[in-house]
């Protein structure tokens, strides 16, 4: 069984919550070395809501995005503490999100999984011709 990429697993399921502390730490600096006067005020006020954006973006996209292992007969979704096996028959459909290198499996009767390929997992699928087809036709 191949394994997805698990280095751009944990990136992207934790930069938003970085990317988070980096704005209020911004407006802990803009705050502490200015003052409260009504510029850094609405300043900071920009980078505080900046990160709960990020921090609303981590809560819709944290439970969508997972770790996946491919095999010929059957597809494993890695959990924290627990493995979830499907069957091939069981699989809707598995689709390239354009621009972003990454998949979306569908199975039946559950939501949607997203989860980074990575280069040795398209030939245990058979869509190494599917992917390049539509690569080529993404850049017409």
């Amino acid at each position: 069984m191949n394994e997805t990429n698990s280095l751009k697993y944990y990136v992207a399921k934790y930069l938003f919550p970085g990317l988070a502390v980096l704005q209020f730490l911004i407006v802990a600096i803009i705050l502490g070395r200015h003052g409260l006067t009504i510029s850094t005020f609405f300043t900071g006020l920009i980078f505080f809501l900046l990160g709960v954006g990020f921090l609303v973006m981590f809560y819709v996209i944290n439970d969508r995005i997972r770790r996946v292992a491919i095999g010929k007969h059957k597809i494993v979704v890695i959990e924290r503490n627990r493995n979830l096996r499907f069957s091939w028959p069981e699989v809707k459909s598995v689709k390239v999100v354009p621009f972003v290198n990454m998949c979306r499996l569908k199975i039946k009767g559950k939501r949607s999984i997203y989860f980074f390929p990575s280069e040795n997992v398209f030939p245990s699928f058979g869509l190494t011709k599917e992917i390049h087809l539509k690569k080529k036709r993404l850049l017409r």
